[in-house]
């Protein structure tokens, strides 16, 4: 992908017939906001910041410390493609900063660029790819999200049973017109639900690449007159959406410690729950239909935790298969790092793996693995209570995840 200049970017404005650019940034949930500025704005938006009213956006303070400021990053911008081609919008992720030029401690994407920078001090590179599941829902007479599917199709289903394939193709075409290269897409098992698949990148890219996919499928959804619905459980009785997280980590020098990371994830996964499964649906997921429940491991076995699948080389990667797309990818990403991290350091070893179907194991056998916290409270208390938790995120965020 492109990554621009501030010079290049005004430059870019006046001569491509750029008549709006969006300042993206995100609440502390993960959710998108952003506010649109004119092109004249752009210069003194990349020297000083735009202010903004921060009072009604989750975590960000009240009416008493309202005002904040954007900082357009360059290397981000992007053009939004269903958007007029005349008159064209952009898009640039954002820092968020206090009127002082403190950082806000609140601004989750620069949490994550933390992280990168404290691993690449201790000298490794992580890398995450990203499948997050949706449902299409059809749309009532009065433009309303409905629960009634698109289709009734299953897994890897084929047209005309699968009616979500011509979606797909267009998100995909969609993304890849924004510099975003989708690696795979299959309808799901679930009436009405897909998933598509990104290739390997650096965490932040992984992170921004997360947010604009969910705007994507969401305007390409409605546009075709359906809902895309990314919460963690949809429909009861039907499987909830993932948000499978794959993981790599790349030293600087020495050896494999791929072993090491997964380890540190395994460990620390109970303390990062509240933040990979921030509502109470997230927790009706668990359990069944391939989502966790354990903290366990496996080659493969996709009724663990985490699993190793096949690969080979610079292919290795662990998948985490607890988090949902409710999640907030900037913090999943940072907490993911500094646990694995934590196993690096501690050189911890990996568990006995769990070679076997852990949705069908007795009681004797469940009562040899940890458990993930059953509800949002008790997910809640567990993060409250974490020495990992407090050392890695700001005690604002903790307490708006944990005290609402």
């Amino acid at each position: 992908m492109m990554k621009y200049s501030k010079e290049e970017v005004v430059q870019y404005v006046r001569e491509d017939d750029v008549k709006f650019i969006r300042l993206a940034f995100c609440d502390v949930f993960g959710r998108q906001k952003n506010i649109s500025i004119m092109p004249e704005e752009l210069p003194r938006a990349f020297e000083y910041g735009i202010a903004f009213d921060a009072s009604a956006i989750a975590g960000f303070g009240d009416e008493t410390y309202s005002d904040l400021l954007l900082h357009p990053e360059p290397e981000t911008l992007m053009q939004l493609p269903w958007r007029p081609e005349h008159g064209k919008v952009v898009r640039m992720f954002s820092r968020i900063s206090y009127p002082d030029g403190r950082p806000f401690a609140c601004d989750t994407r620069s949490l994550l660029k933390k992280a990168v920078a404290d691993a690449k001090c201790a000298g490794y590179t992580f890398s995450f790819g990203a499948e997050q599941e949706f449902y299409l829902f059809q749309l009532d007479e009065n433009g309303k999200p409905t629960k009634t599917p698109y289709d009734e199709a299953g897994y890897m289903d084929i047209a005309p049973e699968d009616r979500g394939e011509n979606i797909r193709r267009e998100i995909c075409l969609t993304l890849e017109q924004m510099g975003i290269r989708p690696e795979s897409s299959h309808h799901e098992e679930g009436p009405g639900q897909n998933e598509i698949d990104f290739r390997y990148s650096d965490a932040l890219t992984a992170a921004d690449n997360a947010m604009t996919f969910q705007t994507v499928v969401k305007t390409v959804a409605r546009r075709n007159g359906l809902f895309a619905d990314f919460s963690a459980k949809p429909l009861d009785g039907k499987p909830g959406n993932g948000f499978h997280i794959n993981m790599s980590v790349r030293p600087d020098r020495g050896s494999e410690n791929l072993c090491h990371m997964i380890a540190g994830v395994l460990e620390k996964a109970p303390d990062m729950t509240a933040f990979l499964n921030p509502t109470g649906d997230s927790y009706r997921r668990f359990g069944q239909n391939k989502a966790p429940g354990y903290v366990s491991w496996s080659s493969e076995n996709r009724s663990q935790l985490v699993r190793i699948p096949a690969a080979v080389g610079e292919y290795r990667r662990a998948e985490l298969r607890s988090p949902d797309p409710t999640a907030n990818p900037y913090l999943a990403f940072t907490l993911m790092i500094y646990a694995g991290l934590y196993g690096i350091e501690q050189k911890l070893d990996l568990p006995k793996a769990a070679n076997f179907n852990l949705f069908r194991a007795d009681a004797a056998t469940l009562s040899g693995f940890r458990k993930l916290p059953e509800d949002l409270p008790a997910a809640r208390r567990m993060a409250a209570a974490s020495n990992f938790i407090r050392e890695h995120l700001p005690a604002a965020i903790l307490d708006i995840y944990c005290n609402q």
